[in-house]
């Protein structure tokens, strides 16, 4: 890919995260974790560990933000079942990187695929109500209440 384009790609993302809600920067995250596994594979079939390297470790930075962004005070049992998911998904990224298993990969793509899905289908209003909720929340933390 030549400069100019990931010049562009890359500040179109940064635009994006610049204006984007926090649904949004989720969504944004999910696929580019995605996407890293995915070049992770190629990488792998290329024999290029290098690149394997540094796109798994970014995947992994990705899911370990999304695991420690997870509200595990008021996420209940839905918080509980993706911590796990998500500690799940960093073990066999780590287990496929040392063993060059690309089919490891594509376990974890396959769940995290899952994930994005229902993240993408939560309507406006749901969002908008736990937006209200973590901000009454906030509220009360800094309150002292």
């Amino acid at each position: 890919m030549s400069y100019g384009i990931k010049a562009y790609k890359s500040v179109g993302v940064k635009d994006d995260l610049a204006v984007a809600d926090p649904h949004r920067v989720i969504q944004l995250l999910m696929q580019g974790a995605l996407e890293n596994m995915a070049k992770a594979k190629g990488f792998i079939e290329r024999k290029d560990f290098a690149g394997k390297a540094q796109t798994l470790s970014k995947a992994m930075a990705i899911i370990s933000s999304l695991q420690g962004s997870l509200d595990m005070d008021g996420g209940g049992e839905l918080s509980e079942n993706l911590f796990s998911l998500y500690y799940f998904m960093l073990n066999h990224l780590t287990i496929a990187s040392r063993d060059l298993d690309i089919t490891k990969i594509d376990d974890v793509i396959s769940i995290m695929v899952t994930i994005k899905s229902a993240w993408d289908q939560i309507p406006v209003a749901d969002r908008e109500n736990g937006y209200k909720l973590q901000a009454q929340r906030s509220q009360k933390m800094v309150v002292g209440v």
